[in-house]
């Protein structure tokens, strides 16, 4: 699976925003029908089912620290990847939280406004691109198990996918 730093970025941030969420080594196999394939590094990120050869963003590796993510800690994102083609105004990622069951957040918002977070902007010209983000968690966050899904997409009419991922976070 394939996703760009400034997805991560912005996955992490509206994990954050939406209750202080955030995100296992891809072996180079493809994962069996049903199974989903870890991103890599040192995070709980896998890419959603389904096929990816095709995503416009390959990830190098994500890492978080802590891993898991803490309740009332800071949480340092490091991301490396590469878009393989220029992503302009009007890119889009569709979020979606749950706890547990219930869908707390399903919404689309615009990936061009939401990188600025990580000192990126649109539009983001192709190649490697590296971040580096820390960002504190609270404390108030409820016990659960909280899922979080990242579908993101180049501007329409054309919506190429850039990628997905999805992670489940347990805070006791």
């Amino acid at each position: 699976m394939k996703v760009s730093t400034s997805l991560l970025a912005l996955f992490l941030s509206s994990l954050v925003a939406a209750e202080g969420l955030s995100f296992n080594p891809f072996s180079g196999q493809k994962p069996l029908a049903g199974e989903r394939a870890t991103v890599p590094g040192d995070s709980p990120l896998t890419y959603c089912q389904g096929e990816h050869d095709d995503d416009l963003l390959v990830i190098e590796y994500i890492n978080l620290d802590p891993n898991p993510p803490a309740k009332g800690q800071n949480l340092t994102i490091e991301a490396v990847g590469t878009f393989l083609e220029d992503v302009d105004n009007g890119a889009y990622v569709i979020l979606q939280v749950k706890y547990g069951l219930i869908k707390l957040v399903n919404t689309e918002t615009s990936l061009c406004e939401q990188v600025s977070n990580v000192n990126l902007e649109c539009p983001i010209k192709k190649g490697k691109k590296t971040i580096t983000k820390e960002v504190a968690l609270p404390r108030e966050i409820p016990p659960g198990t909280y899922t979080v899904s990242a579908d993101a997409y180049t501007a329409r009419p054309e919506s190429k996918k850039l990628t997905c991922l999805e992670a489940t976070v347990t805070f006791t």
